[in-house]
């Protein structure tokens, strides 16, 4: 006779499927807070919020490793003055722990804050493959009001790109020539590679007849631009996860492996900045990000 407390075979196998789905879910989510893709606040809300997601089910050890700069020994010392029991799981926190791991998190790892001021000026930057070139031409299409700045580059142009639609191209010599005469308000070499720059004089005459001015540009000339004209708003985009992140770039096709492994490696190190911008925005879906953005302008 068949022992009743024994689940039936394909109950055991569908079972053994959701707990590799939730291992799984759960390694993405540890993946998204050692990049950066999501602040560890950001999975601890998830988690209280949604008691039955994988980040509830995640342990408090997993988590804090999880976090860049946090080791087994340093986790051990941080529960242990937190009064936390290792074998917790997020989502079974009492009220007193999810205070005082809230509390340690914002003290030593506190989340960027929102200025008020708005500008004219909009800074949009983020890590590579993350959409803010098509994020960019869905506000140029869609909100006119706003001029989108067109950059020079000494890059030669992928397949449909439009020379000063997309982008000027230009030799070495053309961009030493724009440096030197004070043409650029920044201007940047990415990935060890090509040179980037934004043409000033459209976007001064632009600003003089009071219309918002869009740049689209990497991390280097979002730090000059804020150097130059610190009332700029700054604009940091973020993809939902970092394997989101990978599967758009490796998708993309136009690099090669060795260039795929350089330009993940820039954008672990862009992600990590996004606490000197002003506001993050999740390209989850490219028309209601564009519409966040332009909401920003003054």
């Amino acid at each position: 006779m068949p022992d009743s407390r024994t689940p039936p075979e394909v109950d055991r196998a569908a079972a053994s499927r959701r707990a590799v789905a939730a291992r799984r879910e759960r390694a993405a989510l540890k993946r998204d807070v050692s990049t950066r893709v999501i602040s560890p606040q950001d999975l601890l809300r998830h988690a209280w919020a949604e008691p039955q997601s994988a980040a509830a089910a995640m342990r408090v050890t997993e988590f804090l490793t999880a976090i860049p700069a946090i080791g087994e020994g340093k986790r051990d010392r941080i529960l242990a003055d937190l009064q936390i029991a290792p074998v917790k799981k997020i989502g079974g926190l009492g009220i007193r722990q999810r205070q005082v791991l809230q509390d340690y998190l914002d003290r030593r790892l506190p989340e960027p804050r929102a200025r008020d001021a708005r500008s004219r000026l909009i800074v949009l930057a983020g890590p590579t493959a993350v959409g803010k070139g098509t994020v960019a031409a869905h506000i140029k299409e869609h909100h006119p009001e706003i001029l989108l700045s067109v950059s020079a580059t000494t890059r030669p142009p992928r397949p449909g790109e439009v020379e000063g639609e997309h982008y000027f191209f230009v030799d070495d010599a053309e961009f030493d020539r724009m440096v030197e005469a004070g043409d650029l308000l920044e201007y940047a070499t990415v990935h060890n590679a090509y040179r980037y720059g934004t043409p000033r004089r459209p976007i001064d005459a632009a600003l003089a007849e009071g219309r918002t001015v869009l740049l689209e540009i990497d991390l280097q000339g979002a730090r000059q631009v804020r150097a130059a004209a610190p009332d700029a708003t700054l604009v940091f985009l973020l993809p939902p996860s970092w394997d989101e992140l990978v599967n758009r770039l490796v998708g993309r096709g136009t690099e090669g492996e060795e260039e795929r492994a350089r330009r993940l490696k820039t954008a672990r190190v862009e992600l990590a900045s996004q606490g000197e911008f002003d506001y993050r925005v999740v390209n989850d879906d490219v028309a209601r990000a564009a519409a966040e953005i332009a909401r920003l302008a003054r």
